[in-house]
């Protein structure tokens, strides 16, 4: 994924950064106040060595930001960065499509933690008020 990094396609960026399903996870966790190593290593069930390197690899990117909130024993928490922030939209867009195309049975619901209300995410081009999926699309090469 790494060699995706330069391509000129945002989305083929994006993707080796956050292409894998644990990175997504960690960061819906992270949205959900998770924070510490062992929170998200109980959520999610994954080997301490790959937790660790998805952590890593979100921190080194800038989705996450890594703070000491001990020093006896040094343990740290990972935070949400604005690009991290940022990143909820996208896990919600994936959810959504989830809904549609994958949904049945019992599934997670999201609720606005304010309002009690369960959120219902719509991607809307800003310039067009379309939502974004119900037109065609180009793509066009850098100049």
């Amino acid at each position: 994924m790494k060699n995706l990094s330069d391509q000129p396609c945002l989305i083929a960026r994006s993707l080796a950064l956050v292409g894998d399903a644990w990175s997504m996870l960690i960061m819906r966790d992270a949205h959900a106040g998770l924070t510490r190593f062992d929170d998200f290593r109980r959520s999610l069930g994954i080997a301490p060595t790959m937790l660790t390197g998805r952590l890593s690899s979100l921190t080194e990117e800038g989705l996450l930001e890594k703070r000491r909130y001990s020093d006896r024993p040094p343990r740290d928490e990972y935070v949400l960065t604005e690009a991290g922030r940022d990143f909820l939209p996208v896990l919600f867009a994936i959810g959504a499509w989830g809904r549609k195309h994958r949904g049945g049975g019992e599934v997670t619901r999201f609720f606005d933690a304010e309002t009690g209300t369960e959120i219902d995410p719509v991607t809307i081009d800003r310039a067009t008020g379309a939502p974004v999926g119900t037109r065609p699309i180009r793509i066009a090469a850098p100049e």
